[in-house]
Formats: structure tokens, C-alpha cells, sequence
């Protein structure tokens, strides 16, 4: 394994975004805002019904409207070569777009986009989209996961796991069963979905909002059977995404066929109501979990059995059982996972995907468990703690996991903790603690970069990676300069675009290990060919230096026995007539990561108040304990964690998607009634880093930071309003109409 970098390096300072001023200025350009000269606008007509096919379909006095060029539908779309060669070859899916835009007149799910009106002006298309005539011919929907769970199927690509007995907590002397659910969440981001799309001649470019410009392209490539060269995609700044970004979308295809069928480059953006099923969503899921102990706490088995929800037209499995394998040392374990079909559009990575919902049965239960055994929840988890990795018996990469125990219930003040619910009352509030623990994968995957070092000493470092909030550019500048000698402020990392060296998605928390690992290898290398470069120095020869003899840092090389001594980088490359140096640098997963189980973990305690008269609940206190390795930036990890949290009450407290099952539609499809948290919703979060370095993983020693931040959370807010009120809600969000109503479960 490589060398740690330097105590001394810029990793781990709280650097600020280094695109920061671009976006508080305005300069920065998201998917809907790149001045394309010629651009004219789409708008999208959705179904009304959620299962069905065409009848009729009416779009003559939308041609007819001021401005419009055309009105895109099945009928008259240029079509989409991959859709058209699988379905000569009778074949009805095409993996990562089952959904045919504009090829057929299925219905599939309600919001389906059925026409696209394309106009000089945005007003002009919204008036033409308005004059689109359409008739169906339905057929009743199914939509319900509850209701249908008796159809139920194994996903493809997901199995069954057993370590050990099954079923084996029911022989076990302490021990519960109970069934938990998490509703429809909706992803919400900032900024809408949107594409424009240009064609010149045989080449396609997109603007888009996408996590993965490498993967996009390629994904177009095969769709529209076009040679890499022929595609380009364009998605530097990203208004968040959290997995809704993931992939191509029916508004990216639908500019894409629009843009060719008028010869005009086309923008399609989406409403904010459209945004609720047409770019993903977190999944309902039902959830059984069974665990049982001896009486002083030792685990002996736990079984955990999901219901999820995809598609009819595209399977979408999640890790929803996942952390349940490895989070405690159980010697008896199984888990089962099954998907129901259903007419609704496909489900998509959301923050914490699986892991989110499926930890806040398994983190309930645990609390539910402890209460059965008159065991405090801390004291419960300590003494079940995984010394390796239960699946497969692998040493862990690194685990911090009882440092976030003991660090973040000090800080929190766990230990007065008093053991009954309903035992603190704050006038007509009541007070509860909670806390929980979470567990998400660790891992780095292939990744390339190129290094440019100028004349100047300026570095440009180049990935086609993304950057969906968490501050990539910044945290990749810091890693080459730590890597590379070249101070911070001479750096400039560019990324967004598909035509560099390529990148995995930003998702899975994988990205700073991914691409920050090829960064690394990036760097090191050009501070090796200048330290070459610097021994044969002709003013240097007589010291007949070979490149142990120098120091590279802060873009000079000095001489290790003469400090005094030293050049500039650009200094070396003129003794060299060098107008610079260029190299490109693939990494991939190691040994290491065969050998080891990587895993980031965090501990997460949260005190609420709880209204007895109207059963309010507030959030009014979290400590948040992470080992997530090495922190690269101080500053820009613990706005990744902010956001978590705030999310974690928002799915804990706020949002459901509520369906009309009788119409397959989503009814509370806009921010004025699906809730999400606002500031007055926010407490003080406390932030504790372990920042111990992960040894196996990468050269910079951390570990995912995305995601762990909000595993767990949900069922530490849920066992603190149990704490408070002595009701367990099994369902989520916990509103007051289950704290007060028929809802209510204890």
C-alpha cells in the first residue's frame, strides 16, 4: 500500500469551496442555463392516467399555436435506434431504459410523458402543451405495495442470505417481531431536472444535470448507437441530486428526439410536480424484523424480511437488507428481500439507498430489544460489537465504530440518561434520548485523471467526475496538492464533462476514494518527473543529486542538506525548455480491498421534545459521531453531515409522498404540502470526526463520508420519541396524528 501523505499537507483544512465564488456570484451554470445559441424550448404533456394505452391523440391546434415548431409524440418521434433494434428483435427491455420515451402508445404509469410541444419561447410551448387533445383507454392500477404483496418476486439481481439457523431468535429466551415502514420520498433537490440537447450533423452534445457525465454518455452512445467521439455531455455544476441524477431520463431522451426533429436545439426542464415520478424516487417498504438474545444481551439471531416496490417495466432492487448482515456479531442471521411490480414509475437511488430505510427497522428493533431486556440501548450495541465483518469473517479495513460510541455519548451526555419513558417533563413537553448506529459500504472503484503542470507552476487536473454539492473540486484540489507540491491556490480541477479522462458517478460515496485516488497517483507522479527533472539541473551538478536527495512542497524543490537551496517548479521547467508536463494517470480497486471489509460507520444520539396536548415533535438536539477515515476537508465534511441530518428529520418527522391508489398519482406532489424540513425545523448539530486514516482503502486514508451521515437516523429520532412518550411508531414519518390517533403503537 502506498505512503500516507504528509502530516503537513492541506488535507483536512477547512479550505472554502474553491467554486464557491462562481456560484454566489451567478457564474456558475447548471443544466437549464448554458447559453446555446438557437435554443428553443419543450415542454412536457404527462399521462392522466397511471395504466392504459393511447386512444386517440389530437395535436393539431398545438401545431396551429404562435410560435411552435412541432409537437413530438410516438407518432412522429425520429426514434431512438436502441428501442427500434430491440424491439425488431423482440426484445422488450432494454437494460437502464425500459421506458421507451415517445415509442409506443403503452401507459405505464401516471406523469408518463405522452407529447412534447417545441416552441420559439417557454410560453409559447406551455400554451401549445396545454392544447395537446388525448384519450385512453384505461385499465385499473395497481399502485398499492401493501395490497399486493401476495405477487411478490425475488429481485434478479439480489439474494437470500443465511449465516448460521434461520428463523433462530424464535427459540431465543428475550426476544421481539415487529413490522416497520417507510413511505415514498421524494428526492426534492434545489434545482429542477433539465436537458438541452444540440445535434451537429451525426455528433449529439447534452447539457444536463447528471452525477455521472462518463456513464451518461455511454449510456446515449448505446442508445443512439453512436461512436464515442460522437457524444459529449456537459454537467458542471449540480443544484444536488442524491441519486435522482443518476441516470438518463425521460426529459434528456426527450430533448434528444426533440432537438432532432425540428434541427434546433432543444431545453426541457421539468416542473417541480413533474419531479415527483419521473426522475426516481425512495421506494415504500415493508419491513419484518425478528431478533432475540440470551438474557444479559448477547445476540443469537435475527431475521429480516423487506418488501419493496419497482416498476412493471424495470426491476430496481436496493441494499435495503444490507446493513443488517454486517452490523452486529450475530451467529445466526438471514435475510430475505422481494420486490412487488407495480404501475408507478422506476423507484432510483436516494441518499442512503436501502441502507436509509432498511437501518431504521433494523435500528428500532435493536432499541425495541433493549427495552425487552432492561438493557441500556449504548450497552445493547457495545456488547454485540462486530470485531470483523460477520459476512465472510473479513478484518474490517478500519473501524472506529466503538470510538463514535464512546466519544459521541460523552459529548452527548448519555450516561444520564434516565431508563424510563416519560421521565423528563419540560412543562408540557416531553423530553426523550435516543440513539442508534449506522453502517454503509467503503470502497473505491476505477478512475482516471490527467495532470497538466503549465510553464507558470499552474496545475489543471481534469476527471469527468461530478460534483452534486459536497465541494469535489475543492477536496480534489487539496489532494493533488498534497500529492503534487503545487500549492492549493495554483490549482484548478475541471470536471463536468464527459470528454475527460473517465470518472464513476458521484454516488455511493465512493468518490473522493475513487477519484481522489487517481488524483493521488496523478500527483505523486508529477512531483516524481520533477524531482528527476531538478537532479540533472545543470546549476545542480555538482552536487550529483539523485531525487532522494530533494524535497518537493509549495511548488519549488529544495536540496534536503541545504534548505536554502531551491527552485520553483517553473524555474525547473525552463532549465529544461519544458513548456510544461502532461500525464494521465487509471486507478483501480487494489488487494487491499479484496482482502478487507471497508466499511464507514457513525453513531447518532438525538434528544426530542415531544407536545403532549397536540403530540408535536421537535428535534432539539444531535451529536453525530462518524468514522469515515480520514477527513479531507473539515469544513465542506461537515456540511455533508448538516445535510444529512437535516434530511434524517425530514424523513423522520416530515415527508410521505401520499398515492390516490385509485389513479396511481401522487397527490401532494409540490413543496406546499410534502413536507421537508425549513430552518425553525433545525437544532444545534454537533459533529464529532474520529479522522483516524483507513490503511487499506487509499493513499489518503478515508473512507465514504455521502451517505452514513443518514444511516441509522431516522430510528435514533424514533427511539428518543419512544424514550419521551413510551409509544413505539413503527411508521414512518412520525406525526402527531400516531402519537395521539389509532397511528399510535407501543
Amino acid at each position: 500500500m502506498e505512503n500516507h501523505l504528509f502530516a503537513s499537507s492541506p488535507l483536512g483544512a477547512p479550505l472554502s469551496r474553491v467554486d464557491g465564488r462562481q456560484k454566489v456570484t451567478g457564474q456558475a451554470r447548471y443544466a437549464a442555463e448554458h447559453a446555446v445559441p438557437g435554443v428553443v424550448h419543450g415542454v412536457l404533456l404527462t399521462s392522466t392516467v397511471a395504466r392504459g394505452r393511447i386512444k386517440a391523440l389530437d395535436t393539431g391546434a398545438a401545431e396551429k399555436a404562435p410560435g411552435v415548431l412541432a409537437v413530438l409524440t410516438y407518432r412522429n418521434s425520429p426514434g431512438v435506434p436502441a428501442y427500434q433494434e430491440a424491439a425488431a428483435n423482440n426484445n422488450p427491455r432494454l437494460a437502464g431504459q425500459e421506458l421507451r420515451v415517445f415509442h409506443d402508445e403503452q401507459i405505464h404509469f401516471s406523469n408518463q410523458p405522452v407529447a412534447l410541444a417545441i416552441a420559439a419561447t417557454l410560453e409559447q410551448a406551455q400554451h401549445a402543451a396545454t392544447l395537446v387533445r388525448v384519450q385512453y383507454e384505461e385499465t385499473p392500477p395497481e399502485t398499492n405495495l401493501a395490497e399486493h404483496r401476495a405477487r411478490a418476486r425475488k429481485p434478479q439481481k439480489a439474494d437470500d442470505y443465511l449465516r448460521g439457523q434461520p428463523d433462530a431468535y424464535r427459540q431465543a429466551p428475550v426476544r421481539i417481531e415487529q413490522e416497520y415502514r417507510t413511505p415514498v420520498q421524494v428526492h426534492n433537490p434545489l434545482e429542477p431536472h433539465a436537458a438541452i440537447a444540440r445535434w451537429d450533423g451525426p455528433r449529439l452534445t447534452v447539457y444536463s444535470k447528471t452525477q455521472a457525465p462518463t456513464l451518461a454518455r455511454q449510456d446515449l452512445m448505446r442508445m443512439f448507437k453512436l461512436a464515442p467521439d460522437a457524444v459529449q455531455v456537459h454537467s458542471p455544476f449540480v443544484g444536488g441530486a442524491f441519486g435522482g441524477a443518476s441516470r438518463i431520463w425521460p426529459q434528456e431522451v426527450a430533448a434528444i428526439l426533440g432537438a432532432k426533429l425540428v434541427g434546433r436545439p432543444v431545453k426541457v426542464a421539468l416542473t417541480r410536480s413533474q419531479m415527483f415520478n419521473l426522475v426516481g424516487y425512495r421506494p415504500h417498504s415493508i419491513q419484518k424484523v425478528g431478533v432475540g438474545a440470551t438474557p444479559d444481551g448477547r445476540l443469537l439471531g435475527i431475521t429480516h424480511e423487506a418488501y419493496g416496490q419497482t416498476s412493471r417495466h424495470e426491476e430496481f432492487a436496493e441494499r435495503i437488507v444490507d446493513p443488517t448482515k454486517s452490523a452486529y456479531q450475530c451467529p445466526n442471521l438471514n435475510t430475505r428481500y422481494q420486490l412487488v411490480p407495480l404501475d408507478l414509475s422506476t423507484p432510483a437511488w436516494t441518499r442512503g439507498p436501502g441502507e436509509a430505510s432498511g437501518s431504521f427497522a433494523l435500528e428500532s428493533a435493536i432499541d425495541e430489544l433493549a427495552v425487552a431486556l432492561r438493557l441500556d440501548p449504548l450497552a445493547l450495541r457495545l456488547k454485540n460489537f462486530a470485531a470483523t465483518d460477520p459476512v465472510g469473517n473479513k478484518p474490517w479495513s478500519s473501524n472506529q465504530l466503538r470510538a463514535c460510541y464512546e466519544r459521541g455519548a460523552e459529548r452527548f451526555g448519555w450516561s444520564k440518561r434516565p431508563a424510563q419513558p416519560r421521565a423528563t417533563r419540560q412543562g408540557e413537553w416531553l423530553v426523550g434520548w435516543g440513539m442508534s448506529m449506522g453502517i454503509y459500504k467503503a470502497e473505491r472503484t476505477k478512475a482516471a485523471v490527467r495532470a497538466q503542470l503549465f510553464a507558470d507552476g499552474q496545475l489543471l487536473m481534469q476527471s469527468a467526475t461530478a460534483d452534486v454539492g459536497p465541494g469535489t473540486a475543492t477536496i480534489m484540489s487539496q489532494i493533488a496538492a498534497a500529492a503534487s507540491g503545487v500549492p492549493v491556490q495554483h490549482i484548478r480541477f475541471e470536471l463536468g464533462n464527459s470528454s475527460l479522462p473517465p470518472a464513476p458517478g458521484q454516488f455511493g460515496s465512493h468518490t473522493a476514494a475513487s477519484v481522489g485516488a487517481a488524483v493521488h497517483a496523478a500527483g505523486t507522479a508529477l512531483q516524481q518527473q520533477l524531482l528527476e527533472l531538478a537532479a540533472r539541473v545543470p546549476a545542480w551538478a555538482k552536487y550529483r543529486l539523485q531525487p532522494t536527495d530533494l524535497v518537493a512542497e509549495n511548488g519549488t524543490v529544495r536540496l534536503k542538506q541545504t534548505p536554502g537551496t531551491a527552485l520553483s517548479y517553473a524555474a525547473i521547467l525552463r532549465e529544461h525548455s519544458l513548456m510544461g508536463l502532461d500525464l494521465t494517470r487509471e486507478v483501480d480497486k487494489g488487494p487491499e480491498q479484496e482482502a478487507h471489509s471497508g466499511k464507514s460507520f457513525c453513531a447518532n444520539f438525538v434528544e426530542v421534545r415531544v407536545h403532549e396536548p397536540t403530540g408535536t415533535v421537535r428535534v432539539s438536539r444531535v451529536v453525530s459521531a462518524l468514522d469515515v477515515g480520514r477527513v479531507l476537508n473539515a469544513q465542506t465534511a461537515r456540511s455533508q453531515v448538516y445535510g444529512s441530518v437535516v434530511w434524517g428529520i425530514g424523513l423522520a418527522l416530515l415527508e410521505d409522498a401520499r398515492l390516490d391508489h385509485r389513479y396511481g398519482r401522487f397527490v401532494n406532489n409540490q413543496l406546499a404540502e410534502y413536507h421537508v424540513p425549513v430552518s425553525a425545523d433545525i437544532p444545534d448539530i454537533d459533529v464529532l470526526f474520529i479522522d483516524e486514516p483507513d490503511p487499506h482503502l487509499n493513499a489518503m486514508g478515508a473512507k465514504g463520508l455521502g451517505e452514513i451521515g443518514l444511516i441509522g437516523f431516522t430510528a435514533a429520532v424514533a427511539n428518543a420519541v419512544y424514550h419521551a412518550t413510551g409509544q413505539r411508531i413503527r411508521e414512518l414519518p412520525i406525526t402527531p396524528s400516531k402519537l395521539l390517533g389509532s397511528g399510535a403503537r407501543s
